[in-house]
């Protein structure tokens, strides 16, 4: 591939560790892709940071360079994401040996937009008439209501009927 020619790739928007994208359904999934890169300092970069690291604390050269490697993997996951006729990767990861190795990986699909909903149009409710609150209602006559209860016994799914208590023991 000649290094002039622009190179296709997956808008970093569509990247999501999730398995699924907000507002978007899966049309296809079109397999695993990855973006590896190897990185080594310079002897003059290596130098220095071993001299920092003597002290102990963090590195800002090797936190640098493992940003650098993060963002080159990641990108050439998404180049590798539209090479294979996506429009998204879901499930994006990142792997690494030490700070020289890292890989970035996911699935690469093709997203379609939900289909929107049309607003349903308003009905228009129709007033129901209200007497006012301070009119006399005619009042329902209350209905007797039968007074009989059954006990279950938790130990059984049978009703059983059950006896009164007694504080003497049990009645004859």
């Amino acid at each position: 591939m000649a290094h002039n020619q622009p190179v296709r790739s997956v808008d970093r928007r569509f990247s999501t560790t999730a398995f699924e994208y907000p507002g978007y359904y899966i049309a296809q999934a079109h397999g695993v892709v990855r973006g590896i890169t190897v990185r080594n300092p310079n002897a003059g970069k290596a130098i220095l940071a071993g001299f920092a690291s003597i002290g102990g604390g963090e590195s800002s050269t090797y936190v640098e360079m493992a940003e650098k490697a993060r963002e080159r993997a990641f990108l050439r996951m998404l180049e590798h994401a539209a090479a294979a006729g996506g429009n998204a990767v879901i499930g994006v990861q990142f792997t690494g040996q030490e700070i020289m190795e890292v890989m970035s990986y996911g699935t690469a699909v093709t997203l379609v937009p939900l289909p929107q909903q049309q607003p349903q149009p308003q009905q228009q409710q129709q007033q129901v008439y209200s007497p006012s609150p301070y009119q006399q209602q005619p009042q329902q006559q209350p209905q007797p209501q039968q007074q009989q209860q059954q006990v279950y016994s938790p130990t059984s799914y049978q009703q059983q009927p059950q006896q009164a208590f007694s504080p003497g023991g049990p009645t004859r």
